[in-house]
């Protein structure tokens, strides 16, 4: 995915925003950053925008979003308990009407046999209490993976939430 087409995601989703005058937050750990970026690369998105968190340690993702300790050493950080939570804390944190949480294994190292490299967990949520979440396993190199990872969060945010605005 060009930087082109990330860019067309981002536009299409902030239009959807504004029209409905509803916010956005994000709560990343792979992606480091770079829905927010996406995001925020389009003239105007403080009016749906409402902030990033950037949540690549354990400990970030405790204290700034309020996942679980118990959850992050039970199920591992790339899981869909952990980005659930994750999806919650930063809707909680942000005052936001939708989140999306991306969790996941971007490589080169770090893959294992029950979660290989490329393996990224999505959880998506909105103020009105309706959440989904995903798993995908993407196939490239580092920058292929969290490029892969930013525009299908982007893409699925606005086909589930807010194809129909």
């Amino acid at each position: 995915m060009s930087d082109g087409e990330l860019m067309q995601l981002s536009e299409r989703l902030g239009l959807a925003l504004k029209a409905r005058g509803a916010t956005v937050t994000a709560a990343e750990s792979c992606t480091g950053g770079w829905v927010a970026k996406a995001l925020t690369d389009i003239a105007g998105s403080s009016a749906w925008f409402e902030r990033g968190f950037v949540t690549y340690s354990n400990e970030a993702k405790s204290q700034t979003i309020g996942v679980s300790e118990e959850t992050l050493a039970q199920h591992g950080a790339v899981s869909e308990p952990v980005v659930v939570e994750m999806a919650i804390g930063a809707l909680k944190a942000a005052r936001a009407d939708y989140a999306v949480a991306i969790s996941g294994i971007a490589g080169p190292d770090g893959g294992s046999a029950g979660k290989p490299v490329g393996t990224v967990w999505f959880a998506f949520a909105s103020a009105r209490g309706e959440g989904i979440t995903r798993r995908e396993c993407f196939t490239g190199d580092r920058e292929s993976v969290r490029r892969q990872a930013t525009a299908y969060a982007l893409q699925t945010l606005w086909q589930h939430f807010l194809q129909n605005t």
